[in-house]
């Protein structure tokens, strides 16, 4: 099998295509996949537009079955776009067949998993160095060499004669970042890649991905973890398929990109079927909530029934007069009926270390609850109980 992998690489003739400087590293076009079951076709991602330029280092977060790892997934080329392109180093990934999509991989990314996925009969060295013979980069002479350049970046050179089982989780996932440096990639690609080690090691793996970036590599990381998330350059935040950026941006339009970094990091999304009451006026407030689809109606309850006071739809927030108000509810809300609502919503906690380091989001928050309870006073009766 080894030998069919050479003789595939060695008849490219065409040199890699060169990305202008200018363009995105990876460009995804109105991305959609959908998956067939018995019950009907499943969709796994839905119009997703995505760019990702030199040097960044991109975290892409989301609940369990939102989308991240399909969306990874379909850069690598693993899965293939239902409909939409994808673009990676400026080729159409997504028009390739299996053999130039392998053969592709192989020379322009890095792959990078949860559980190494490190060839348990090669040594680490010989690990590091096969990607180099399956792609034919470099001469045979020199890939020894770089492999054990690769290994002394990552403090594992002096383990490169040891298998994979002789060393610990944390030291094979060094070597497997080694591996998917082999063949100098523009893009790293990393799926979980702290998920199955303890808290110090993790760290240590994701302080060399940090210094990897600063280097001028790109990394791309899906992670369930929100603390390192939060120490990227980009969050990219992913519900029910759908990217939340926009979103996110047009609630809160006057957010730096720290900010917003730090804010996508720490929001968590919930779906509420239609009608389902969100939260009650007079409850205690414990969260902000920024909606990502759908809508919902604000409610003032009175003399023993309901008026609608407001309607907020996809790019709107709410729950900031609670927590900014004395902590109780000042209205009702609810998902409207005509669909299903999902929400991106921060804990109170994390609201108000937003509102601590920004005078000017803290300030706009502040005006946007000034308007809202003046339009509420406008619809109370007197002697209305709730303040």
């Amino acid at each position: 099998m080894l030998r069919r992998w050479l003789r595939q690489a060695a008849a490219v003739q065409q040199d890699d295509p060169q990305l202008p400087a200018a363009a995105p590293l990876i460009e995804l076009r109105h991305l959609a996949k959908r998956y067939p079951t018995p019950a009907g076709a499943v969709t796994a991602l839905n119009n997703i537009n995505l760019t990702v330029d030199r040097g960044e280092f991109v975290a892409v977060i989301g609940k369990s079955g939102s989308g991240k790892s399909t969306l990874i997934n379909t850069i690598t080329g693993i899965d293939r776009p239902t409909t939409g392109e994808v673009l990676v180093c400026g080729t159409p990934i997504h028009t390739l067949d299996e053999n130039q999509l392998a053969l592709w991989r192989g020379r322009n990314l890095g792959v990078i998993f949860q559980f190494f996925q490190l060839l348990p009969t090669l040594t680490l060295l010989e690990n590091v160095m096969l990607p180099m013979e399956l792609a034919q980069r470099f001469k045979p002479r020199e890939r020894q060499t770089r492999a054990l350049d690769l290994l002394n970046q990552v403090d594992m050179i002096e383990q490169a004669d040891r298998l994979p089982s002789a060393v610990s989780g944390g030291q094979q996932q060094r070597v497997a970042i080694a591996r998917a440096l082999a063949n100098d990639p523009a893009v790293l690609v990393a799926d979980e890649p702290t998920g199955s080690l303890d808290a110090r090691t993790g760290d240590a793996v994701f302080d060399l991905f940090e210094r990897l970036v600063a280097e001028g590599k790109t990394v791309l990381m899906v992670t369930h973890d929100r603390d390192l998330a939060s120490r990227v350059s980009r969050v990219v935040l992913i519900a029910n398929g759908e990217l939340a950026d926009r979103q996110i941006a047009q609630a809160l339009p006057m957010l730096t990109h720290y900010e917003m970094v730090q804010l996508s990091a720490r929001l968590e999304p919930i779906s509420y079927a239609p009608g389902a009451v969100i939260v009650r006026q007079g409850d205690p407030a414990d969260h902000f909530y920024i909606i990502l689809k759908g809508e919902v109606e604000v409610l003032l309850e009175q003399d023993g029934g309901e008026t609608l006071i407001d309607r907020r739809i996809s790019g709107e927030f709410f729950g900031e007069a609670g927590l900014l108000q004395g902590g109780r509810r000042t209205a009702t809300v609810r998902a409207g009926a005509a669909s299903d609502t999902v929400l991106m919503v921060l804990d109170q906690r994390s609201f108000k270390t937003l509102l601590a380091g920004s005078e000017v989001t803290r300030e706009e928050i502040a005006r946007a609850m000034r308007l809202r309870l003046l339009n509420l006073e406008g619809f109370r009766t007197p002697g209305d109980a709730h303040a």
